[in-house]
């Protein structure tokens, strides 16, 4: 049972009906020696006076409020800068942890030391109730090989080790919404994936989440960081990855009404070897 400090930085902007829940679930993490640094980007609802109610009652919460938006990288990268933990978690503001993900990934790294980033198993819902389940291979040599065709670890799901971000730099605020995969492949040049096979976070969707505009944007910006670390790099972009790699550009030129749904299919069928 490892007792090291666990950083788990929460970016946040206007989640005033999720953020209790999800401070909820970091709070009541089975694992106890973590601090939660919380972001709040500027919000205009209430979510900035409900982050100050946890932050009286517990010792653990540091909370920090931006005067503009910075947006995922940005805050992520502010958090970093904050923490002082060996390992960094990510905690979204809408979606809730499992109350033993840290015991677990905790446990998992520092038996593994070779892993730079340890994720899990999302478990989507939305108001309506539970919705897919997104699996993820479990093995460096499997994520590693497709790691083309989808990111080998969910980021709500991941813990990091600290040292990653000095070795490699912060994330890319030049590649949004893509700068998770970026960060994957740049910790992939130096050490290990892994992912827990089971549920650790319950990953919420809104309406807001897949929209045409922003599937186009990721694809795009996505399509990039492939393209880049495919040579050079370390990695092996093979016949079938091309022709995804091909399929996922011609996205652009169908009507954008199917966007979204395609996308969806493509995900699908990605991830249908890691179903048990």
């Amino acid at each position: 049972m490892s007792d090291v400090l666990v950083s788990v930085i929460m970016p946040s902007y206007n989640t005033e009906n999720y953020i209790s829940l999800a401070i909820e679930s970091i709070l009541n993490q089975t694992y106890k020696n973590l601090e939660l640094i919380i972001l709040d980007d500027a919000s205009t609802d209430k979510t900035w006076e409900i982050i100050q109610q946890y932050t009286k009652k517990d010792s653990r919460v540091i909370s920090i409020r931006n005067e503009k938006n910075l947006y995922i990288a940005g805050n992520r990268n502010k958090g970093i800068s904050l923490a002082r933990g060996k390992y960094i978690v990510w905690q979204d503001s809408d979606d809730i942890s499992v109350l033993t993900r840290i015991q677990k990934q905790v446990d998992f790294m520092e038996k593994h030391p070779e892993v730079g980033i340890c994720g899990g198993f999302l478990q989507s819902f939305n108001e309506a109730g539970n919705l897919d389940i997104r699996m993820y291979d479990t093995t460096d040599v499997l994520l590693r090989k497709n790691i083309f065709k989808y990111s080998p670890v969910a980021q709500p799901s991941a813990i990091i080790r600290s040292e990653c971000f000095k070795l490699l730099g912060d994330f890319d605020v030049t590649k949004p919404p893509a700068e998770d995969i970026d960060m994957s492949f740049r910790i992939g040049t130096k050490y290990k994936f892994a992912n827990l096979p089971e549920i650790l976070i319950f990953y919420r969707e809104h309406s807001t989440n897949n929209t045409i505009s922003r599937m186009q944007k990721l694809l795009k910006s996505t399509l990039e960081v492939r393209r880049k670390y495919s040579i050079g790099f370390g990695y092996t972009m093979n016949f079938t990855d091309e022709i995804a790699y091909f399929l996922t550009w011609l996205m652009f030129f169908i009507p954008a009404q199917l966007v979204v749904p395609l996308f969806k299919i493509a995900r699908f069928i990605a991830r249908l070897k890691v179903v048990k």
